[in-house]
C-alpha cells in the first residue's frame, strides 16, 4: 500500500473523529480543532504526500486556512458588528418598531424578526441577535407573551437571513473563496440571493407562523432577577453651565426630559424645592436629586449629551485625579461591607474616588428611600453603590475589603454619541461590498480600522468580538481540504461511483488508473480518446 492511500485513510479518520468530537461537545471546540489540524501536520510529515503538480504537502500548507481571506472577512464583520452594538447604532431604528406594532399585539414581533432577518443578511448573526435580543424580550413582555416563544424564533430568522448575501453567513464567504481558488466561479454579492430568498421566506412562514406554537413557556434567566431588576438608585444630577437640563421647565408637576426617572428633589442652593414642581425652571447650580433604575442611569450616561457628570474634576465628589474617560465607562455594583470604613461616613468624606478611582453614581437602600442629596447621604452596611469607571479600576475593586464587588454587574456603558458613525461606516461596508467597487476582504479590513479609529471602538473590545471557536473552527476546516486535495480524498467517491456506473472488466485498470494518476473523469476520457486516435493511425 503507498504512502497516500495510508495518508488518505488517516485523513478520514481524523475528519470523522472530529467531527464526533464537535458533536459530543464533551471538550471545547478550539481544542477539538488545533488537535486536528496537528493531526494532519503530523501524519503528513511521517508520510510525505506531493500534489498532483509535484510539490511536497508541507505545515505550512495546513496553517494557510487561518489567513484565508474570506476568515478574515468574517473576523472583521463579527468587529464591525460589534461596533454597532457598542454604540447602541440601532436604537433608533428598534424603537421605530416597537411603536408601530404598539396597539397591535398579536403582530407585534413580527416587525422586528423582519428587521433581524434584514440585517442578518449584511452582518454576522451574533451581534444582531445581541442587539435585538432585549428588545424583542421587552416586546414580549408588553404584549404579555413568554419570552422564550420568542428567543428561538430570533435564532432561526438570523440564520435565515444570513443566507441571503454573500456577506450574511461566514459559510456563504468561504464557499465563495474557495470556489474562487479551485475554479474560474466567481460567485458576486448578490449570487446567493435567488436561491436565499426562496429557503429564507419558506423559513420565515415556519418561524412566524408555526414555531411560536411549539415553544414551551420557560422561566428565563432575567425572569429569575426580576425581584432586583427593578430596584432603583438614589442619584444626583449636578445642572452646570452648557447643561442640556439647562432652562427645562416642570410640567404638570413633571420634568419631560426626565420622563425615565422620579425626580425627588430640586436643591438651589440652600433651597430645598420638593414636588409638585410647578413653575420651576432648572438653572446652573442646581442639583436635581432623581431615584431612577439603574437602566435609567446607564441611558444618562450613553446619551450624547450625557445628564450626568463623569469628569471626577466636575463633581462635588471629586478629587485631584484623572477623570473617567468618555466612552470607557462601565458600570458595576459594589455592596457596603459589614465593618467597612465607609459606615456611617458620606460619599465626600469617604475618599472612595481617590482610593479607587471609582466615581459613584448612585446609591440604593433597601430599608427606605432617604429624601436628601446623595453626597449628604451617610453609608451603611448593606448599601449598594452604583459605581462608574474604567475595566481596570472596577477589576482592582475585587480586593477592596470596604466593598463587595458583584462581578456580574458589570457592563459598559453604550458610546451612543459615536452610532452616527458607526451606521456610516457600516453602511460604506455594504456599499462597497455590494457594488464591487472594491473586494470584500479590503472592505471588511477598512472598515474595521475605521471603527477603531473613530473611537466606536477600542482594541480590547475589537479583540473581544473575535470568536476564537469561529477562528479555529474555520482554520481547521480549511487544514482538512488541504489534506483531502492533497490525498485525492475529494474524488474517491466520485472515482467509486465511476467504477460502479462502467460495470465492465475495465474497471479495475480505471480505478487503478484515477487512483495512481490523480486524475480526474474527464482526464482520462481526454486520455482515452487520445489512444484511440493514435491506435486508427498504427498498422493492423
Amino acid at each position: 500500500m503507498h504512502s497516500v492511500d495510508i495518508a488518505m485513510a488517516l485523513t478520514f479518520l481524523v475528519i470523522a473523529s472530529t467531527v464526533i468530537l464537535y458533536a459530543l461537545e464533551r471538550y471545547p471546540i478550539e481544542t477539538v480543532a488545533l488537535g486536528s489540524v496537528t493531526a494532519f501536520i503530523v501524519i503528513f510529515s511521517v508520510l510525505p504526500v506531493e500534489t498532483p503538480d509535484g510539490k511536497a504537502v508541507t505545515t505550512a500548507d495546513f496553517l494557510t486556512g487561518f489567513a484565508n481571506p474570506a476568515l478574515v472577512t468574517v473576523i472583521c464583520l463579527l468587529i464591525i458588528g460589534q461596533g454597532l452594538f457598542q454604540t447602541d447604532a440601532l436604537e433608533g431604528p428598534a424603537k421605530a418598531i416597537v411603536r408601530m406594532t404598539r396597539g397591535r399585539s398579536a403582530f407585534a414581533t413580527i416587525p422586528i424578526l423582519l428587521a433581524v432577518a434584514v440585517l442578518s443578511a449584511f452582518l454576522n448573526n451574533t451581534p444582531v441577535v445581541v442587539m435585538f435580543l432585549p428588545i424583542l424580550t421587552a416586546v414580549a413582555a408588553t404584549v404579555g407573551q413568554s419570552p422564550s416563544r420568542v428567543l428561538m424564533p430570533l435564532s432561526f430568522i438570523a440564520i435565515l437571513g444570513g443566507m441571503i448575501t454573500l456577506i450574511g453567513s461566514s459559510t456563504n464567504l468561504l464557499v465563495a473563496n474557495y470556489a474562487a481558488q479551485t475554479s474560474d466561479l466567481r460567485l458576486t454579492f448578490f449570487s446567493f440571493t435567488p436561491i436565499g430568498l426562496i429557503v429564507a421566506s419558506a423559513g420565515a412562514v415556519y418561524v412566524f407562523f408555526v414555531m411560536p406554537y411549539l415553544m414551551t413557556t420557560r422561566k428565563t434567566m432575567a425572569e429569575e432577577f426580576q425581584p432586583t431588576s427593578g430596584k432603583q438608585f438614589i442619584a444626583q444630577i449636578e445642572i452646570t453651565y452648557g447643561h442640556p437640563l439647562v432652562g427645562v421647565e416642570a410640567v404638570s408637576g413633571m420634568f419631560p426630559n426626565l420622563k425615565d426617572m422620579t425626580v425627588r428633589l430640586v436643591q438651589r442652593g440652600q433651597k430645598p424645592i420638593l414636588p409638585p414642581f410647578e413653575n420651576v425652571v432648572l438653572s446652573p447650580g442646581d442639583t436635581v436629586i432623581v431615584a431612577a433604575t439603574r437602566n435609567a442611569l446607564a441611558n444618562a450616561l450613553a446619551r450624547r449629551q450625557p445628564l450626568m457628570e463623569t469628569d471626577a474634576e466636575n463633581s462635588s465628589a471629586g478629587r485631584d485625579q484623572q477623570p473617567v474617560q468618555p466612552g470607557s465607562i462601565s458600570l458595576a455594583e459594589v455592596v457596603v461591607a459589614p465593618a467597612s470604613r465607609l459606615m456611617g461616613r458620606t460619599l465626600p468624606q469617604s475618599g472612595f474616588y481617590a482610593d479607587t478611582g471609582c466615581l459613584v453614581m448612585g446609591i440604593q437602600r433597601r430599608s427606605r428611600m432617604p429624601r436628601m442629596a446623595m453626597n449628604d447621604i451617610r453609608l451603611e452596611a448593606g448599601d449598594v453603590l452604583l459605581v462608574a469607571g474604567n475595566e481596570d479600576e472596577i477589576g482592582r475593586l475585587r480586593g477592596n475589603r470596604d466593598v463587595l464587588l458583584l462581578d456580574w454587574s458589570t457592563t459598559e456603558v453604550p458610546r451612543r454619541r459615536y452610532a452616527p458613525r458607526a451606521l456610516a461606516i457600516f453602511a460604506c461596508v455594504v456599499i462597497l461590498a455590494a457594488t464591487g467597487l472594491v473586494p470584500i476582504v479590503s472592505a471588511a479590513i477598512g472598515g474595521t480600522f475605521a471603527m477603531i479609529a473613530s473611537g466606536c471602538l477600542n482594541i480590547r473590545q475589537a479583540m473581544r468580538a473575535i470568536d476564537s471557536r469561529i477562528f479555529m473552527l474555520v482554520g481547521a476546516s480549511l487544514a482538512a481540504a488541504v489534506a483531502l486535495e492533497a490525498t485525492g480524498g475529494n474524488r474517491n467517491c466520485h472515482r467509486a461511483r465511476l467504477r460502479a456506473a462502467r460495470g465492465i472488466g475495465s474497471d479495475n485498470f480505471v480505478g487503478t488508473f484515477l487512483h495512481r494518476h490523480g486524475t480526474d473523469e474527464l482526464s482520462f476520457q481526454q486520455c482515452s480518446r487520445r489512444s484511440v486516435h493514435s491506435n486508427r493511425h498504427q498498422p493492423g
